[in-house]
């Protein structure tokens, strides 16, 4: 999960798996492992906003050994994803994305539920991030939420109460989903769409083919 400096997921972190489980059974946990396969070459992995780390143990079907750097803001978070044991070497980092210096670049990012959590410009600004730290054709994750502007009723009743919900406890102050699609644009390839919850969750794969 990941957050500006003024919100926390701190106050849910023990929690989040189970409420995540409970509205969405294992629709979020299928939309990330599904993609893994896709880092079967990469060896240096960027997790961004990885929330709990459930997803460290995954990685380990992979048969490489990986470098992996494991950005979040929520220092709960972090702790309990040290409690993960994985064959491959975790550097744990608690800083915004925006502010994560790194001399290495990667060849693959996985970016799990982290776009819904801004504002249009962060978003920008956080993709233009991630995008100068990722090599060519390295390959990017992208999990999130898809309401679409015509229909879709319930997903939006839904996406509202958990905006409602998050920001009563002071976790996000967002009102809305940002369209990532311009940000991929011109610079990935789409490699493959899947949808999850009735198309709720998409879970896409990009690599990336521009600088």
């Amino acid at each position: 999960m990941h957050s500006n400096s003024q919100f926390s997921y701190d106050k849910i972190a023990k929690r989040y798996d189970f409420l995540s489980r409970l509205v969405f059974f294992k629709a979020q946990v299928n939309a990330q492992i599904n993609q893994l396969p896709y880092l079967n070459n990469c060896t240096h992995i960027l997790i961004v906003g990885g929330g709990t780390g459930w997803i460290l143990k995954h990685l380990d079907s992979l048969k490489q050994t990986m470098q992996i750097v494991y950005v979040e803001t929520s220092l709960k978070m972090i702790e309990l994803a040290k409690k993960i044991e994985t064959k491959n070497r975790v550097h744990f980092v608690h800083v915004d994305i925006e502010k994560f210096q790194h001399s290495n670049l990667f060849d693959a990012v996985l970016t799990p539920f982290l776009f819904d959590n801004f504002d249009n410009e962060k978003a920008k600004n956080v993709f233009n991030k991630i995008n100068t730290m990722l090599i060519p054709n390295a390959i990017w994750l992208y999990t999130d939420f898809y309401v679409p502007e015509k229909g879709g009723a319930w997903k939006k009743a839904i996406l509202k109460s958990m905006h409602i919900f998050f920001r009563v406890i002071n976790v996000v102050n967002v009102t809305h989903l940002v369209n990532v699609n311009s940000f991929f644009a011109n610079v990935f390839t789409k490699i493959e769409e899947r949808g999850y919850y009735a198309n709720f969750i998409k879970a896409i794969i990009y690599r990336k083919t521009s600088p």
